[in-house]
């Protein structure tokens, strides 16, 4: 089974679709919105720019230069370069797929939910539900339903599946985006939404927890530290050019979000409801939102309807990478069939998502560890074994690309820079993470 022909995208605008899909999902819609806004304004996009940088891209391009150049999953493609010894960071790849995308299917439950909603009723009386809506029963119903609908799409196969699915729902998606921001300009009192979007203070960027709020948003954003980049490189042919496939993921991922944030604040603003934005992510989202959309009529439910739809496409081109990760591990490791890695890999995460969908404090809990241990930890593990352990990572990334400017600078990043700013990020992120596990247990 591991002499097997390996699955291949059918074309390089494929990938580019379904990476862009893995990179864009609910934190695009509205987490990096709501960070901007709290955070500083234009100041902190500034400073998301800066990490993505120095820090996001670099990453980037390791993963999917690791992954092309093994033409293997995570833990198959360090031990390609690295050795058996390089084992357990592939398996931790892995597992932070299978833990992400746990928790990550009952959010986007919650989204198939309310675009339901939007379709047959409308969003009355939805903020006093919220909390029966999220948890319980229904949620995991939801969530199962949302699974299943991700495992058939993985099962169906690299082209016929992944590749068919993104090249319909991405462009499907940045036009529910596009249209909502020329929708949201022309609501009276928007001017008020942009004020408050990109206010600039430069105040607090530089704080601990701002760093780390923007670290954590670029890997989870740019699907980094999971192997969902490195697992869709492998499908790679030789002749693609990863430098400038690095810049497009990025650079679609950081415009749809960017977007995202023009559409929803005007939205919040002109309805009065601005005073509801701060304290929580996802209140905003499923309950200040939907209040905006009740308060329209009509009008309100179809665009409702459309901001719904829009994360749920989000939500389920990220699922499907997350799926994919340990499918091919699967795959590679086990010898299985794509369909049976994909509906028992699938099961397995549907049912660890069953705490989550019962208690939103679950729910919290996995998102921290996920996003502050393992993909911030897999990150800079990723970037200390290409730096420093990866022979000769700058030729294999080279192979495809115009030019050989830049490449020298890469790896230096990675060697130096990236270590230096995801340990100070670490530093304050895991104590936190560790006192939530800690107090959830308590409870």
């Amino acid at each position: 089974m591991a002499n097997a022909p390996r699955e291949q995208w059918s074309s390089r605008a494929g990938f580019v679709l379904a990476a862009v899909g893995s990179a864009v999902g609910l934190g695009n819609m509205w987490r990096f919105s709501y960070l901007t806004a709290e955070n500083g304004g234009a100041a902190f996009v500034i400073l998301y720019l800066g990490v993505t940088l120095l820090i996001g891209l670099p990453v980037l391009l390791a993963e999917l230069t690791v992954g092309r150049g093994s033409q293997r999953s995570p833990v198959a493609a360090l031990q390609h370069y690295g050795g058996r010894a390089w084992t357990p960071l592939g398996m931790v790849f892995v597992a932070a797929g299978f833990l992400i995308l746990a928790y990550y299917g009952v959010i986007a439950g919650w989204t198939l939910r309310y675009g339901l909603m939007a379709f047959f009723g409308g969003f009355s009386g939805v903020s006093e539900r919220f909390e029966d809506i999220a948890q319980g029963p229904d949620a995991f119903s939801f969530h199962l339903a949302f699974m299943a609908i991700t495992i058939a799409i993985v099962a169906g196969g690299v082209k016929a599946g992944i590749e068919r699915a993104a090249t319909v729902l991405m462009p499907l998606l940045f036009l529910m985006v596009a249209g909502l921001a020329v929708y949201a300009a022309m609501l009276p009192g928007a001017e008020e939404g942009y004020a408050y979007y990109l206010d600039t203070d430069f105040s607090g960027i530089l704080s601990r927890e701002v760093l780390t709020q923007a670290a954590g948003q670029a890997f989870f954003s740019l699907s980094l530290g999971m192997g969902a980049m490195m697992t869709y490189a492998s499908y790679l042919g030789r002749d693609a050019n990863l430098p400038n496939g690095s810049v497009v993921i990025a650079g679609a991922d950081m415009g749809i979000a960017f977007l995202a944030g023009l559409a929803v604040f005007p939205m919040i603003f002109a309805l009065g409801l601005s005073e509801k934005v701060g304290g929580s992510t996802l209140g905003a989202l499923f309950i200040t939102l939907p209040e905006a959309f009740a308060g329209m009529g009509g009008v309100g439910r179809v665009v409702g309807l459309v901001f719904f739809a829009a994360l749920v496409v989000g939500a389920l081109t990220s699922a499907i990478s997350l799926l994919e990760v340990v499918v091919s591990a699967a795959i590679d490791g086990l010898g299985w069939g794509r369909r049976r890695a994909a509906l028992l890999s699938g099961g397995a995460i549907t049912l660890l998502g069953a705490p989550a969908a019962w208690s939103l404090g679950v729910l919290d809990v996995m998102d921290q560890v996920a996003n502050n241990v393992f993909l911030l930890g897999g990150g800079l593990a990723l970037s200390l074994f290409v730096g420093w352990r990866m022979q000769d990572p700058v030729g294999e990334a080279r192979v495809g690309a115009r030019g050989g400017r830049g490449f020298s600078l890469w790896r230096a990043l990675l060697r130096f820079a990236v270590p230096l700013v995801l340990l100070y990020v670490l530093w304050d992120a895991v104590p936190g993470t560790l006192r939530a596990v800690f107090d959830l247990f308590a409870a």
